[in-house]
């Protein structure tokens, strides 16, 4: 089977590639009533917008998801779900923070668009990786 063209042949052809994948963040999430922390390794998430935690981490924070209230939300696959909401969580990231709720859902941890604005940080999809908006190192600047 022979492999169809290149798309653009304006591209030298030593040039690598680079694939596309999933980003990550080094996240601290700090239940604001208790204190309590946890680290997580966080899906960033660019077609998200909050924050949404396992129900694991939820009660590592030290939330019980059953006295708290619950919010209705469409999910990826455009069905929507009742799940509980919790709050306060700070979440800390390199030299930024920000607090606000979190939905409980999924197996994994996932920072969406909101929490990432509130911080000030970008996404690089080439090197998989949220970083701190370089043209604001120091603090975050937000836009209104």
């Amino acid at each position: 089977m022979t492999q169809p063209p290149p798309l653009s042949s304006s591209a030298p052809s030593t040039q690598q590639e680079t694939q596309m994948g999933l980003t990550y963040a080094s996240l601290r999430l700090t239940n604001m009533f208790t204190g309590v922390s946890v680290e997580v390794q966080a899906l960033v998430d660019s077609g998200a917008v909050p924050l949404c935690i396992p129900e694991s981490v939820a009660r590592q924070l030290g939330f019980d998801t059953t006295e708290v209230y619950s919010a209705g939300i469409w999910i990826a696959d455009a069905s929507r779900v009742e799940v509980p909401v919790v709050a306060p969580i700070r979440i800390n990231f390199e030299n930024r923070s920000c607090t606000t709720h979190a939905y409980v859902l999924g197996d994994e941890p996932l920072i969406g668009v909101a929490p990432i604005e509130l911080m000030d940080c970008i996404i690089e999809p080439k090197q998989q990786r949220m970083v701190v908006n370089p043209k604001n190192p120091d603090f975050a600047v937000l836009r209104v």
